[in-house]
């Protein structure tokens, strides 16, 4: 079993920053990438980003190319959302989640074996 937990959400006016944390702990050497997704109000959870945990390879949706960017670090086995330029619509709780090797689309929210609980962001306009 993997376990994430999450931090670094908030309230942030629009065009401000924020950096959201995601630590792994148990196995983690299971984990072969860490998915950045949220949900707005209303609406179905989405994609954000990802990133392979060994070989560090990223992709992002393309609402948050340029703006966002995701990375972690091996040592402390903890991955991070770096949001810039945050906007109204960025509004929504953001989870992180894991995988183990698998085929199937990074994307899918079925792919992903573990889930962090949820942190809130807010950007007010």
């Amino acid at each position: 079993q993997v376990q994430l937990v999450e931090s670094g959400g908030g309230l942030v006016q629009a065009g401000g920053s924020l950096r959201l944390s995601c630590a792994a702990s148990g196995r983690t050497y299971s984990m072969y990438a860490m998915g950045w997704f949220r949900q707005a109000p209303g609406k179905e959870r989405e994609f954000v980003a990802r990133i392979t945990w060994r070989a560090g390879s990223t992709y992002s949706d393309d609402s948050v190319k340029g703006r966002f960017t995701i990375s972690r670090d091996n040592a402390k086995n903890t991955g991070y959302l770096q949001m810039n330029s945050l906007k109204p619509e960025d509004t929504a709780i953001y989870y992180c989640a894991a995988h183990t090797p698998r085929l199937g689309l990074t994307t899918d929210q079925a792919m992903y074996d573990y889930w962090g609980q949820g942190t809130q962001v807010t950007v007010s306009s």
